[in-house]
């Protein structure tokens, strides 16, 4: 944090990159989600699943969104890293080889 109360480059950088990675992920979890619960009721799937545990329908939608968002979060998180160009890719480019 900057002394005039701004967040540093470094901070804004982190918010763009946490933004790019969890804004797509909560609107994939949240499509998926609901095309997910209009072919299955949770208490159904509770029964089959775990019927010693008794929860109630909206606990299981919450429960199904934020595993469906942890998953599209890790997916969107995995593809930034592997697209990320290593760094002596990076110096690579900076200074090229005219070794030929």
């Amino acid at each position: 944090m900057r002394a005039d109360g701004q967040p540093s480059a470094t901070a804004r950088r982190l918010i763009r990159r946490a933004g790019a990675i969890l804004w797509p992920s909560f609107f994939a979890a949240g499509v998926m989600t609901m095309v997910f619960f209009a072919y299955v009721d949770p208490l159904v799937l509770q029964d089959m699943t775990f019927p010693t545990l008794h929860l109630g329908r909206e606990l299981g939608y919450s429960l199904g969104f934020f595993l469906a968002w942890t998953g599209t979060a890790s997916s969107s998180l995995f593809t930034w890293l592997l697209l990320r160009p290593s760094k002596a890719f990076q110096r690579g480019l900076a200074t090229p080889d005219h070794r030929s």
